[in-house]
């Protein structure tokens, strides 16, 4: 059944032919947001391991983490080809010499492609040539995934992200240069958070993919206390499903959605997705949107000077 809008599942199978399924991978990095260098305790959402709960610890091999886990999900999910997810904090974040190891050190037969999610500010064009460098030496594709989380930036500030939208806007621009992919990282429920601004700002700028998920409280983080005090209210889960609704509604009808709702450990937060699996979400969302007869790009009609079309082209 064809969903109302661009899923990333369907958008690999087009480019690869088959399926092709993401590997988590840890490499021995951090945060300036954690280290001092921008701030400390990093942001008011992010516990102590970051976001990777399914990783292999970074101690273990690049080659063996991809190993072990195309073991388990290879048979799972019937895939034989495979993209590299740099995921866990900021990756790049660590010293150039190394990024490039790192990379090089996932490239092996069946991998298609990596993925490495920064933030913003943790990009030059250091980085970007030694990605650059790889993807034409070893055949593969390169997306990096941008954490943005919102356009509010008072919220920005309030969760001590460590940066503004302009860092976000500044990467992209660079990204544009190079031929690769971007996704961009969304939490949907932060507080101030606007939901149709943050997709109308994206969609103006060349993103490629996006990533949804809602607000978690992970245990022992700054929002965690903020929760317990009762200083922020959570959203209810039919109002996620009616903002990522807006969120495809306002967005470009091209950009590639790879995912409506994440997932996180029951033992590692407080609260997480109203304690139902990510799966009914999703369906609550395409059930609402076949109901509602809408789609991806619906209301996306503000861009190329809308104010003036009726002089025509």
């Amino acid at each position: 059944m064809e969903t109302p809008y661009r899923m990333y599942s369907s958008y690999l199978k087009e480019r690869y032919g088959e399926k092709v399924y993401k590997l988590p991978v840890s490499i021995p990095d951090t945060c300036p947001n954690r280290d001092g260098r921008l701030g400390t305790g990093g942001c008011a959402f992010c516990g102590a391991i970051g976001a990777g709960y399914e990783n292999l610890p970074a101690s273990v091999t690049i080659e063996e983490q991809l190993k072990a886990n195309k073991e388990h999900i290879g048979p799972k999910y019937k895939a034989e080809k495979f993209i590299a997810y740099f995921q866990n904090f900021t990756n790049t974040y660590v010293p150039v010499n190394l990024f490039r190891e790192y990379l090089e050190a996932a490239c092996l037969p069946d991998v298609v492609g990596l993925a490495v999610a920064t933030r913003p500010d943790c990009l030059n064009r250091t980085y970007l040539n030694i990605m650059d460098d790889v993807r034409q030496r070893y055949g593969v594709d390169i997306t990096v995934e941008l954490g943005l989380q919102t356009v509010n930036y008072k919220t920005l500030k309030q969760i001590n992200r460590g940066h503004g939208v302009a860092e976000y806007i500044d990467a992209l621009m660079m990204l544009k240069d190079y031929d690769f992919r971007n996704c961009t990282h969304v939490i949907i429920g932060l507080p101030g958070d606007d939901t149709i601004e943050t997709a109308k700002i994206i969609s103006a700028l060349p993103t490629h993919e996006v990533k949804l998920h809602a607000l978690y409280i992970i245990k022992n983080t700054r929002m965690a206390q903020w929760y317990k005090n009762g200083e922020i209210s959570l959203i209810t889960v039919e109002e996620y499903v009616n903002r990522v609704i807006s969120f495809l509604e306002y967005s470009r009808s091209d950009l590639v959605f790879q995912r409506l709702i994440g997932r996180a450990p029951e033992e590692a937060t407080d609260f997480s997705n109203w304690s139902m699996g990510w799966w009914r979400i999703r369906d609550m969302i395409e059930s609402e949107m076949a109901t509602r007869q809408t789609f991806q790009g619906r209301k996306c009609d503000y861009l190329g000077g809308k104010a003036v079309r009726h002089f025509g082209k």
